[in-house]
């Protein structure tokens, strides 16, 4: 059950509609889960500064059971969510940070139960 929050500096008027939807398949394909177990969460608009800068930028975070736990995944999964998110947002990709973070399913509250038992 991956979670991608995208926090921009970008106005939301500058963002292409159905950017949530386009993040979501993006997401599934790349940490090859279904998209409907994907969750994502766009955030614009944001007072922000990356690198010393407060030129327009984006953090994407992305947290999942068992595909972003190594070097060696995020790597991979890192240069396509830049793909999609260069070509989506606009920015150059210094622009741009991607923190990955690891779930185990225990962490994860769903139908009143956690991942684990499900």
């Amino acid at each position: 059950m991956p979670f991608v929050e995208l926090d921009t500096s970008l106005p939301a008027e500058r963002l292409p509609p159905g950017l949530a939807q386009t993040l979501c398949a993006g997401a599934a394909d790349i940490l090859g889960k279904p998209a409907e177990r994907v969750n994502v969460t766009v955030r614009s608009g944001l007072s922000m500064v990356l690198s010393g800068s407060a030129e327009p930028c984006a953090q994407l975070v992305v947290s999942s059971i068992g595909v972003v736990g190594t070097a060696e995944q995020n790597q991979r999964h890192s240069a396509r969510f830049f793909d999609v998110l260069t070509a989506q947002l606009g920015l150059s990709q210094e622009r741009i940070v991607i923190r990955f973070y690891p779930l185990e399913p225990w962490q994860i509250g769903k139908n009143r139960t956690v991942m684990t038992f499900l």
